[in-house]
């Protein structure tokens, strides 16, 4: 159902299902599927392909070219799954030629105000908070949390299951199952809570733990620590996860806790 206040390109390929409120603005080369809402005051330009049942909120803009100088106006696209909410004033630009798409993954919500640039890959089941800004070519694995006002460096990864504090600088790749938070980020445990809620054991949120605290907590060297990872904690999924992504990582993980120095009273 398309109001007759919107503006539907000829070409623009929309399923029957699909609403359009008033004022929305739909561009050529454009793909909608079954059951999603277009909200008032959108804007979805030349590239977008949006899967079943999503919610666009008023004032989002989607597939706008890259905000990069390199763009020469190539093909890209914004490529965003199914069930994904996309709240007020979200923007999300196409991709480049390095990776072609923008990707969002099913079940994925996006709160009012987030940016995502060109190039980033979101994961399924993501949550990024209000005001939450991805630079170019991020990737945000499954089940991760972005906390509001968060900024996030270009090329930076942040691991499934991860949880980021509001307000963070994430300047250094996340891994997954931990939660970080302080200027600069730094390790602040696992995200039990959220693993409990996906289904997560008791002893499986433990050998995360016993994982992280050899690699965040007792002061090796990354590459002592997962050898000492690699060589005394049994081979699970998890584990060899852990130990992947940080071998993978381009621009180093976060820093370990570091507790702040204790006041010598006496210097009174």
């Amino acid at each position: 159902m398309n109001h007759a206040l919107s503006y539907i390109h000829p070409q623009a390929k929309l399923a029957k299902s699909v609403v359009i409120e008033p004022f929305s603005t739909i561009h050529n080369n454009v793909e909608i599927d079954e059951g999603t809402w277009i909200g008032p005051h959108v804007t979805i330009m030349e590239g977008a392909r949006i899967g079943k049942n999503c919610k666009i909120f008023p004032g989002a803009v989607i597939s706008a070219i890259p905000q990069d100088l390199k763009f020469k106006g190539e093909d890209t696209y914004v490529i965003i799954g199914d069930n994904v909410t996309i709240r007020e004033y979200v923007t999300i630009n196409r991709g480049t030629t390095a990776n072609i798409d923008t990707i969002i993954g099913d079940n994925t919500l996006i709160m009012a105000y987030a940016h995502i640039a060109h190039d980033c890959i979101i994961g399924k089941n993501c949550i990024l908070a209000n005001v939450a800004n991805l630079a170019g070519h991020i990737t945000v694995e499954d089940f991760a949390i972005i906390g509001g006002l968060s900024a996030v460096h270009q090329f930076v990864k942040i691991g499934a299951h991860a949880m980021i504090s509001g307000g963070c600088l994430v300047r250094k790749d996340v891994p997954p199952y931990t939660k970080c938070a302080r200027e600069p980020i730094s390790y602040a445990g696992i995200n039990s809570v959220g693993l409990r809620r996906r289904g997560f054991t008791a002893e499986k949120i433990k050998e995360i733990q016993d994982i992280y605290r050899i690699i965040f907590l007792k002061r090796y060297n990354t590459s002592n620590a997962l050898t000492i990872v690699e060589t005394e904690m049994p081979a699970s999924p998890e584990r060899d996860e852990i130990i992947q992504f940080i071998n993978n990582s381009s621009r180093g993980i976060m820093r370990g806790y570091n507790t702040p120095k204790l006041i010598n009273n006496n210097n009174f």
